[in-house]
């Protein structure tokens, strides 16, 4: 391949840099919404700078609304979610993390199945499933919650999970089956000759080979649950049993929008899922540029 001349580096990084600023500029109002009071911002909504920074966002909303702040310059109360933040933001790491782990693990062994066995039905199977989540997800909502309704599953998080699970699971077996097809089987087939099972085979060298394809699937499945929305509004009312998006969904009131507050929760909650892209950077890239070179 041959090297760039400096006409084409140049355009190269250029094109770079707007890509850059096309993913993080809109994240600076956010920021410096966040980093000042509401009667600042709305003082002028046009200001470029904040004509004043506080943390104070931050702190109440981290302390549930126990730490007042000068948001209290606009309002004389608060929003129910505000309280509500510190039980919402662990209900949803719980419900994230359970969620990508079983379709983690559900996916695994399906994307196992229809990249190495040669069966007609099983793939049928996938591609109907894919095609059934063609449909909005609004569609569906209306037969779920009727069927978690008659099960029990309403107001709980372990009916939210099991939403999530069964709408992701499709998506997580289409990113595993090129991976796993992209893996030599002549290490299988050499351990399936010296006395493996078909599954020990599957666990003892599949996996560890497939392990930068199931982080950035991991990943991907991780991040789609938590910033998920509709399921935990359908199927959660009891407020113990909110997640983060349900929560700052809230901070939209009748009579007043908790512009600042709001962007403080949106800061808080990208935290979790910037942290774990950046830890596992390394493994998403290779497995998403490895299934995507054999698909």
């Amino acid at each position: 391949m041959g090297r760039l001349s400096p006409l084409g580096r140049v355009g190269l990084w250029l094109a770079n840099l707007a890509a850059l600023a096309f993913l993080v500029l809109p994240l600076l109002p956010v920021v410096l919404g966040a980093v000042q009071s509401e009667k600042s911002l709305q003082a002028d909504v046009r200001a470029l700078l904040p004509r004043q920074t506080t943390l104070a966002n931050f702190r109440l909303v981290l302390s549930g609304g126990a730490t007042r702040g000068p948001i209290f310059e606009q309002v004389s109360y608060l929003p129910k979610s505000i309280e509500r933040f510190p039980a919402a933001f662990l209900n949803s790491m719980v419900v994230a993390a359970s969620v990508a782990l079983l379709t983690l693990a559900l996916a695994a062994l399906s994307a196992y199945t229809v990249a190495r066995l040669d069966i007609r039905w099983v793939r049928a199977v996938v591609s109907l499933s894919l095609v059934a989540r063609l449909l909005p997800l609004i569609v569906l909502m209306v037969p779920l919650y009727v069927l978690f309704r008659r099960y029990g599953l309403l107001n709980s998080l372990s009916g939210v999970v099991l939403a999530e699970v069964g709408f992701l699971l499709p998506y997580a077996i289409l990113i595993l089956v090129p991976y796993f097809a992209s893996l030599p089987g002549e290490l299988e087939d050499a351990a399936r000759i010296d006395g493996c099972t078909r599954f020990a085979a599957f666990w003892r060298i599949v996996l560890p080979l497939a392990a930068p394809g199931l982080a950035a699937c991991a990943t991907i499945v991780f991040i789609l649950s938590w910033h998920e929305l509709l399921i935990p509004l359908i199927v959660v009312s009891r407020p113990e049993a909110m997640t983060l998006p349900v929560v700052l969904a809230g901070l939209v009131s009748d009579y007043f929008v908790f512009f600042t507050l709001m962007m403080a929760i949106c800061l808080l909650g990208l935290a979790p899922t910037l942290l774990l892209v950046l830890l596992l950077q390394k493994y998403v890239v290779r497995g998403l540029v490895a299934g995507a070179l054999k698909g």
